[in-house]
């Protein structure tokens, strides 16, 4: 088993910056058994979309609406991904989930809510 827990959401204006923490824990298998870490977001009467992810070897991908603007890391030796997120829009404005995925199981944290202002 996997647990995630995510936090840092909040309220910004437009153009501001908040980071978003997912903290994972679980056994030594389970969590080394994980290939694959991101963010997903869903905004009401929308469908839950994949923001970014990071592989086991470093590699990220972004959606396209906020390549350039959002940066996802990780901390090994914290078990913790991070959501770096600059030049935020108002459309940027979801509930984000961060899933940690194994070859069996996709596990998702409860999310944090990001809501920016116009």
């Amino acid at each position: 088993q996997v647990q995630l827990v995510e936090s840092g959401g909040g309220l910004v204006q437009t153009g501001g910056s908040l980071r978003l923490s997912c903290v994972v824990s679980g056994s030594i298998s389970s969590i080394s058994s994980i290939n694959s870490m991101g963010w997903y977001r869903q905004a009401p009467g929308n469908q839950r979309e994949l923001v970014a992810f990071i592989a086991g070897d470093g590699t990220t991908n972004y959606a396209n609406s906020v390549r350039g603007r959002f940066t996802i890391s990780r901390d090994d030796a914290k078990n913790t991904r991070y959501l770096q997120m600059n030049s935020l829009k108002p459309e940027d404005t979801a509930h984000y989930y961060c899933y940690a995925q194994t070859p069996w199981q996709k596990y998702w944290g409860q999310g944090t809510q990001v809501t920016v202002s116009s």
